[in-house]
This record gives structure tokens, C-alpha cells and sequence, in this order.
């Protein structure tokens, strides 16, 4: 019998079995997105155009509207697309990569929002937007599918 063919089959489908914590941290992420998502189109709308960077070429509103679509499908893909969860784990880390240069925007130029209202304060908060990458590639497999490749 062949050990290596064997392992690398067990580690190549192996990603696809998440546990009972994964998959809580995965709708509950989900569930923050959509949460969040419906802020940025009802409630908190005035603060996260506060984290909109000037210096973006678009409507600080169309930004916010956008982001929060986005935010709501994903957070829907994280709970409804649970066999396609890889893809969707890396879509949604890379979406907290890519709206990250606001929560720096927000930390550069003073704004507050959201009761962030010092540096340290936005500055403690730039530190968790790594948690949330993490998170999205634990809970969906994403990154140990990868290492498996």
C-alpha cells in the first residue's frame, strides 16, 4: 500500500470536513457581515462615510452603499454556500484586506466614528482587521486547502 498517495488524498479532502466551532464561526461571521451590511445602508450610515477615504476618485455614499451589498451577499454566502465555503473564505478575506486602507483613512486623518473618538482607540481596531482575515480563512477551510495543494 501506498502511504503518500494516501496521505495526500486524506489532506486534499480533508479541508472540505469543518468542525462544530468552524462552522458557528462561519455563520456568525456571516450573520456580523449582514449586520454590518445593513448598517452601512440604514442606521450607521453618516459613520461609515466617515471612513470613506477623500482621496478615493468615487461618491463617498456610492462607497458606502457598495460596501454594504457587498458585505450583506457575503455574509449570506458565508451561511447559505456552505460547499463552495473555500472560495467564499477567501473572498471575504480578501474584502477585509481591500477595505482596510479606510480603517487607516480613519486612523490618519482623526475621524471619529463608531465611538472611535482617540488614536489608540482606531488604532486598536486597525489591529483586529487581521482577526477578521484569520477568521474568514478559518472558519471556511480556505487556508488549510491551500496548504494542501
Amino acid at each position: 500500500m501506498d502511504f503518500s498517495k494516501m496521505d495526500t488524498k486524506y489532506v486534499m479532502n480533508d479541508y472540505r470536513k469543518t468542525s462544530t466551532g468552524q462552522t458557528i464561526g462561519r455563520v456568525i461571521l456571516g450573520a456580523f457581515l449582514i449586520f454590518a451590511g445593513t448598517g452601512h445602508l440604514t442606521w450607521s450610515r453618516v459613520e461609515f462615510l466617515a471612513q470613506v477615504p477623500k482621496w478615493l476618485p468615487l461618491s463617498g455614499d456610492l462607497v458606502v452603499v457598495l460596501s454594504g451589498i457587498v458585505e450583506i451577499l457575503l455574509g449570506l454566502s458565508l451561511i447559505v454556500l456552505s460547499k463552495q465555503r473555500v472560495l467564499v473564505g477567501w473572498v471575504v478575506a480578501s474584502f477585509f484586506v481591500l477595505v482596510f486602507p479606510g480603517n487607516i483613512s480613519q486612523y490618519i486623518t482623526h475621524t471619529d466614528a463608531f465611538g472611535l473618538n482617540s488614536d489608540l482607540s482606531r488604532g486598536i481596531r486597525l489591529l483586529f482587521q487581521p482577526v477578521l482575515v484569520v477568521w474568514a480563512l478559518w472558519c471556511t477551510n480556505a487556508w488549510k486547502a491551500w496548504r494542501g495543494r
